[in-house]
């Protein structure tokens, strides 16, 4: 059994720095002492327990909770930043990617997150050449959301034949 004391250690020593920070009037810290802040301290916390530990499994969280963090911290600061789906499975894709690294498992999963990403990231884009070059993919954009709901029945279902 792995000991989760570095996770622990992260998030108190993490979060008693929030609390001393937040003590302080220093402005280029109180730009960061706000809830995302926290989220990626337990990301953080994660990392360190993924990579430090060795307890690879932490990584895929860790990956996915500090994204978020980041990613509600640089929305509002950066207009090229998209609040958008599609920025959620890159986390995951990115998550399941650094996992691989690791371990060797995952690549084929992390590399269908980040194809999915991708697409919805740009979808808005590529739907506007599709109509300059004359093909109208209205009908996919409709139907696009039941290929997730199919890829994931399947891959629930055939997880399941394996046991």
């Amino acid at each position: 059994m792995v000991k989760k004391g570095m996770f622990s250690g992260i998030i108190l020593l993490g979060f008693g720095l929030y609390f001393l920070l937040q003590q302080y009037p220093v402005s280029f810290i109180q730009n960061f002492i706000s809830w995302p802040t926290l989220i990626m301290i337990i990301g953080i916390g994660f990392l360190v327990q993924g990579y430090a530990a060795k307890d690879h499994e932490a990584i895929l969280p860790g990956a996915i909770i500090t994204g978020v963090g980041i990613h509600f911290h640089v929305m509002d600061r950066f207009n090229i930043w998209q609040d958008h789906a599609g920025v959620f499975l890159l986390l995951v894709a990115i998550g399941l990617l650094l996992t691989y690294v690791k371990t060797g498992i995952g690549l084929v999963m992390g590399l269908l997150f980040l194809a999915a990403a991708t697409l919805l990231l740009f979808f808005d884009r590529l739907e506007g050449w599709a109509l300059q070059q004359g093909h109208d993919i209205t009908l996919f954009s409709n139907f696009w959301p039941l290929v997730f709901i199919a890829a994931g029945l399947y891959f629930i279902l055939t997880q399941r034949k394996k046991k």
